[in-house]
């Protein structure tokens, strides 16, 4: 079974850095890209460009943004937590925003992690860790990769 990593980021500098974050840490997942919440959405329910893919075959965590052209960030994360092939999904929000508002939506609506951008290298590793790495894939070849200390933002209480 192939396992993906799903990112949905708007941001072509911030997926640059999450794809190069990734590769550094010989993670070694399948990435599945969308670039808005209709593409994300796409790729979920297999509608759209993704028509016939098939939807018992879903990623092992999404990592999403939650301020995305056409279809909202908590508006894809409303819809995942809806649906029965989609409610336990591991998904990790990312935000730039400094209002916790979006952090307490996005933490009301059950999400694994929460990161605020920008994103460093550790706090993947540290959201990784809290969502189990079972999903993971190290490409076993090349260096060790480092230790960091530094913990990513924690969903604020409800």
């Amino acid at each position: 079974m192939e396992r993906v990593i799903l990112l949905v980021e708007d941001n072509p500098d911030d997926e640059a850095l999450i794809l190069r974050a990734f590769a550094k840490s010989r993670i070694a997942n399948k990435i599945e890209l969308a670039h808005d919440g209709a593409e994300a959405l796409d790729y979920l329910f297999s509608t759209g460009f993704h028509v016939g893919r098939d939807t018992t075959i879903q990623p092992q965590m999404v990592l999403l943004d939650l301020h995305l052209p056409k279809v909202s960030g908590i508006d894809v994360l409303r819809k995942i937590r809806a649906d029965q092939r989609t409610k336990l999904l591991p998904v990790t929000v990312m935000t730039s925003s400094k209002d916790d508002d979006d952090l307490i939506k996005g933490c009301g609506l059950d999400v694994n992690s929460c990161l605020r951008k920008p994103i460093k290298l550790p706090q993947l590793f540290e959201a990784a860790g809290r969502l189990n790495l079972s999903w993971l894939l190290l490409n076993e070849h090349g260096r060790d990769h480092e230790l960091f200390e530094a913990s990513a933002d924690q969903c604020p209480k409800k």
